[in-house]
This record gives structure tokens, C-alpha cells and sequence, in this order.
């Protein structure tokens, strides 16, 4: 008995899977969007430089390399020098290119102040750019 109902057929049931295309249809266009603008980020201002023969490009600071053994002799370009001798090559080094940038490579078994010396020479020429070249494979001792 009905009881005047009419009866229902099964009605269809949810879709429990998720639907992932609209989750593609946004990341393509997120994806052409980047396409379109990472060009426009990685360029700067555009400009048309006027031409000049007096601008050349600049050259690369000039790096001088000095040495100091572990007996404490002193080597500039690979060739032994005194001091004294230092000091002066050192000065016209100084006057022809102020920007020389000097990279001192001393052994580990060097006094301190024997670096400091060499230092105090470099800096009285007017050389102030000092690089101090090391090992990066040795390990750190604790």
C-alpha cells in the first residue's frame, strides 16, 4: 500500500571522484601567463645609447698576486724580491692603477707578523684592495 505516494525510481548517485579539469584549465593559463610575462621581467628599461668613441668599455680590476713562503721569502709574479724592492714595485704598481686589487698567498707556517709586514708595505704604496687567497678543500681544524 501507497497511500496515494507514488513511488520513486533510484535516483543517480554523487560522483565521488574529483573533478580535476578545471584545476587543468588554470594552471594552463597560470602557465601561459608566465610565458607571456617572463620576458618583460628580465628586461630592463630599453634604451638606444648614443655612440661615442670615447666610451670603451672598462677594463677588469688588475690583480697582483704576492707569495710568502713558509721560510718568509717574499715572490711577486713568481719571482723572488727583496723588501725593499717589494715596496718600490709595489708604488709604481700603485701609481699606474690605484684599483689593483692584491692577493696575498702566504703558507699557514708564516709568523703573523711577517703577513702584517707585507701588509704594511702594500698599504703605504697605496694599495688597499688586499685579497687573501686560501684553500677551500682544506678541512677546519677545531
Amino acid at each position: 500500500m501507497s497511500f496515494g505516494r507514488l513511488e520513486r525510481s533510484q535516483a543517480a548517485q554523487p560522483i565521488s571522484e574529483i573533478n580535476v579539469t578545471p584545476l587543468v584549465d588554470v594552471m594552463l593559463v597560470l602557465l601561459v601567463i608566465f610565458i607571456l610575462t617572463a620576458p618583460l621581467l628580465a628586461s630592463s628599461i630599453k634604451l638606444d645609447l648614443p655612440k661615442s668613441a670615447a666610451a670603451q668599455p672598462g677594463e677588469a680590476p688588475r690583480a697582483l698576486t704576492l707569495v710568502v713562503d713558509r721560510t718568509g721569502q717574499i715572490f711577486l709574479a713568481d719571482q723572488p724580491i727583496a723588501p725593499e724592492q717589494l715596496a718600490q714595485a709595489l708604488r709604481q704598481t700603485a701609481q699606474a692603477k690605484p684599483d689593483t686589487e692584491l692577493r696575498l698567498r702566504a703558507d699557514a707556517q708564516v709568523p703573523y707578523g711577517r703577513i702584517v709586514e707585507v701588509m704594511g708595505l702594500a698599504h703605504q704604496a697605496g694599495l688597499n684592495r688586499i685579497g687573501f687567497v686560501t684553500d677551500p678543500t682544506a678541512p677546519v681544524k677545531p
